[in-house]
Formats: structure tokens, sequence, C-alpha cells
């Protein structure tokens, strides 16, 4: 371990994989001295990672076989979103000192991801940790919470109606207290296990998908949403019959689907051959300090809860691989990489 006068470590502990082939989590292979990322540049610094969060994308994009050696060189560490501690900075980086603590996220797959002792990052990804906030809590922000904070956040203002297309996961849970915090009454959808917990988030209404007709019960309410969020992709038609229940000149914003061909049909087909009447926004989500900071006080103010599905330790992140691929997860998963802070 390097502490804030060191050089940069010459090894490390990290998971590591060549090949997803089968699935991630099965050539994940944890080694003890694996090598670090070597020299900074200017605007660099090596942070000690001390919690990983972990998202779909985190497998999915390692399993795109030919296309994910295009955008990962291997052997590489998974993982993009963390907290951890300032180690070393390159010369031109001004706002961060040496055991300083942050959290923020890498923005993309890369071949040090945060399933290692270090990474390292741009200055621009990262953010001081707030006084009184859980390492584990800010680790989940990058992703998850920075996508639910852009497809609400530009879209809505105080007394808007909100409906959130799958309230129960990580992206959902994020944006029903957040479309909150901004003041919208939030309608969303969960299974029967979930309805009360998506209440306790703050969803002012909740639709049980496994036991009600979601499109339905939307038509039924009439043209009464200023915004639509999906994170799912399902009921096929959701997109393509919205005008029925969001208003004219509003936005559809998808976030996530179980097939990309879902963001492809409803991208392209026009509404003159039944595709839908509002405008279509998939959402490419951006590090954006300001948004990390946001969240980060939003969650110091105790107005943001970070729910946690399960936690692992540094050696049981296969096990943390294979809970997220279930989909079964309500909530953040998140893997303890430094010993020392946990």
């Amino acid at each position: 371990m390097a502490d804030s006068t060191n050089a940069m470590p010459s090894t490390m502990k990290a998971w590591l994989y060549s090949s997803a082939t089968g699935g991630l989590e099965k050539n994940l292979e944890l080694e003890p001295a694996a090598r670090t990322p070597g020299s900074l540049r200017q605007n660099e610094i090596l942070i000690q990672v001390i919690s990983a969060s972990i998202n779909p994308a985190d497998y999915k994009v390692p399993e795109l076989g030919l296309l994910s050696k295009a955008i990962v060189t291997t052997p590489a560490s998974p993982g993009i979103d963390f907290s951890g501690r300032v180690v070393i900075t390159g010369p031109s980086v001004k706002d961060f000192k040496p055991d300083q603590l942050v959290y923020g996220t890498l923005g993309k797959p890369a071949q040090f991801g945060p399933l290692a002792e270090y990474l390292v990052c741009t200055e621009s990804n990262i953010v001081p940790l707030p006084e009184g906030v859980d390492p584990d809590h800010a680790a989940t922000v990058g992703v998850a919470g920075q996508t639910a904070y852009q497809a609400i956040a530009p879209y809505v203002s105080a007394g808007d109606k909100v409906f959130i297309n799958g309230g129960s996961g990580g992206c959902g849970i994020f944006a029903i207290q957040i479309a909150k915090v901004l003041g919208c009454h939030v309608t969303t959808t969960c299974s029967t296990r979930n309805v009360e917990f998506c209440k306790d988030l703050g969803a002012d209404e909740v639709i049980d998908y496994s036991a009600e007709d979601v499109l339905a019960v939307l038509k039924s309410q009439g043209q009464v949403y200023s915004h639509i969020v999906d994170h799912i992709g399902t009921p096929e038609n959701l997109y393509n019959e919205c005008h029925s229940f969001l208003l004219p000149g509003k936005s559809f914003v998808q976030v996530g689907a179980a097939s990309m061909l879902t963001f492809a049909t409803r991208f392209v087909r026009p509404s003159f051959l039944g595709g839908g009447q509002r405008k279509y926004i998939p959402i490419i989500t951006r590090v954006r300090k300001e948004d990390l900071t946001q969240i980060g006080q939003w969650i110091q103010q105790g107005k943001i809860r970070v729910i946690l599905d399960s936690t692992y330790e540094f050696g049981n992140a296969v096990q943390a691989f294979e809970k997220l691929r279930t989909g079964r997860s309500r909530g953040k998963i998140v893997i303890h990489v430094s010993e020392d802070w946990h």
C-alpha cells in the first residue's frame, strides 16, 4: 500500500479477467500481485479504492466479445463506480490533495477498474466525499445516481406528475427520491413484494405490474403526466401509446431495456407507422461534477437514502456479480475493496 509520500506502488491486489466467455464471473481471478496503472498524466490521480459499486454494464460490456476487446485492454479489472482515498496527484491537479476522501466514476469500463486496490482517474471524474457520508453509499452515485438525475432534473418542475417505470432497481430508487426532492408527484411500477418499499421511498402511487395492467391503468388516468422515465422497456407498447397519458410537448426518457432492439425500434419508427407521438430520448449518462456533488449533498442532508441490497468483501466479488446478474437485487450491490476502511 502506498501513502501520500510514496511513489506509484509496483503491485496491487486485483480481480482480473482476460475473457468473459460463459459469463464474466466465471472468468474472474484474484491476483495478489497485479501490475498497477503506471505513471500519472498531468491531470490524473491515483486512488486507493475503498468501495466499488457494481452495475449491469460491468459484466455486459466484457461479454461483448470482440467488441469488448476494442473497448477495454485485458487483463482488466471490472467496475466503474467507486469511493476512495487520494494517494498521488498529477502535476496539474489543483483541487485534490493526498489523503482526501473522494467518490465518483470512471464513466466507462477501463483496464484498471475499481475491483482492484488502486485505479487512476482524471480529476473531472471525482468530487470530495461530504462529511458524514458513508463511502459505501457514495460509491453508488456514479452511474445509478447520475443517470436518475440526468433523466429527471432537466425535464421537470415542482408540481409535475412523473411516471417512473421500474422503481425498485438501482436507478429507480434514486429516480423516485430525486423526483420527490424536486417537488414532483411520483407514480411508479414494481412487483407486489416491492410496493411498500417504493412507497417508503416517497412514491405517491404504485402500480403493481404483477397484478395490474400497467397500460390500462395509465390510460385510465388520461393526459396527466409531464414526464416519463422507463427503466425496463416493457410493456412493449408503453412508448407507442404514451400520448394517451403524457402531456403534449413532454418527453419519454429511456434509461434501460432488456434488449437494445427496444431502443432502436422506439427511436426509429415514426408516429404514422405506429410509433410514439411524444419526444423519445435514449439517455446517455455523462459524468458531471456538479451532478455528483448535488447528489452527495442530498445524501448528506438526508433528502436521499442510499439503499444497499448487499455488501460483499473483496474476496467474494464473484458472488456479488452472481447476485447482480439475477436482476433481483433491491438496491445497490457494493464490494469492499480496502480492508483498512471496513
